[in-house]
């Protein structure tokens, strides 16, 4: 199955949450019950919602800044999720891949930082369970995917989780971003997890709002003015049009902002988990690195 670049569905024929990623069909919506033995209280709590998390430069991690303070407040403020499924732009594969690796490494997947950041270590562990039923279930609508015992966790993943979970208390599944999806296959893949956010599974996609490294100017206090212009009008496009809002690259000289789209696809695979937007932080880093973060219900 492919899915080409550059298309959008239309205002009437936008995907929903519980339309499926391929022409197959399959009733029950994909569930996280097979990875635990006890699934009685899975539906004694709140659902959780989709995160949508600018994780900027890897300096992120050792940072304390408006960005690491939201992070901070949503991690206290949200029922604890069982596990964390994470889309990070750092993984892009030729397929689907899921990690199911029981003890994820802390990759510094990076270079030309303070010796600080080299010794950071995020632990959490892995669900190799959770990992496999998810494959199977996926498999199972005809999405190609594979899992991926040897994944270690890059920065994109725990930058951000850092301040968000900074016990790493908490299983992370990582999933990847195939180099063939598009902001649709993106947000399709996000809406066949959706149901998951019932079982205390916290969805997050990992980009940034606007990535732009060319234009960035480090520890500059001045902000990239189209880069500002390009999130307002994507953030209002993602609370009145989601058709327009996959439809991004029609925005003029997006290359600007995303000159890839690694950074900006996993904001619609959020989207597809949760649909409903709300800010939980705006602000800019370095003049061109937008750090917003949406919560998606």
């Amino acid at each position: 199955m492919t899915h080409p670049k550059n298309t959008a569905p239309t205002a009437a024929t936008a995907p929903s949450a519980e339309q499926q990623l391929s022409g197959s069909h399959t009733s029950a919506p994909i569930s996280a019950a097979d990875a635990w033995p006890d699934t009685s209280t899975l539906s004694k709590h709140a659902k959780l919602p989709a995160l949508f998390v600018s994780h900027g430069a890897p300096s992120l991690a050792t940072e304390q800044s408006a960005t690491t303070s939201a992070l901070a407040r949503t991690g206290q403020n949200l029922p604890v999720p069982r596990a964390i499924i994470i889309m990070s732009a750092h993984w892009q594969s030729a397929k689907l891949e899921i990690s199911s690796n029981p003890q994820p490494k802390t990759w510094h997947d990076f270079s030309g930082f303070g010796a600080e950041l080299y010794e950071i270590q995020y632990p959490a562990i892995g669900h190799p369970l959770l990992a496999e039923s998810l494959a199977q279930q996926l498999t199972a609508r005809g999405i190609t995917c594979r899992l991926n015992p040897m994944r270690a966790s890059d920065h994109g993943v725990w930058a951000p989780l850092k301040h968000l979970y900074p016990e790493a208390t908490i299983p992370i599944v990582q999933i990847s971003l195939p180099q063939h999806y598009d902001s649709v296959a993106c947000y399709q893949l996000g809406a066949q997890l959706a149901r998951l956010r019932d079982e205390q599974i916290l969805i997050i996609g990992s980009g940034n709002i606007t990535h732009n490294l060319q234009a960035l100017r480090w520890e500059a206090d001045s902000i990239d003015q189209s880069a500002n212009s390009f999130k307002i009008w994507l953030l209002k496009q993602l609370k009145t049009d989601i058709p327009s809002a996959l439809d991004w690259q029609r925005y003029p000289n997006y290359k600007d902002i995303h000159p890839s789209d690694e950074h900006l696809l996993p904001l619609f695979f959020a989207l597809g988990a949760g649909q409903r937007v709300s800010v939980v932080h705006q602000s800019m880093a370095h003049h061109s690195l937008g750090m917003d973060i949406y919560r998606f219900d």
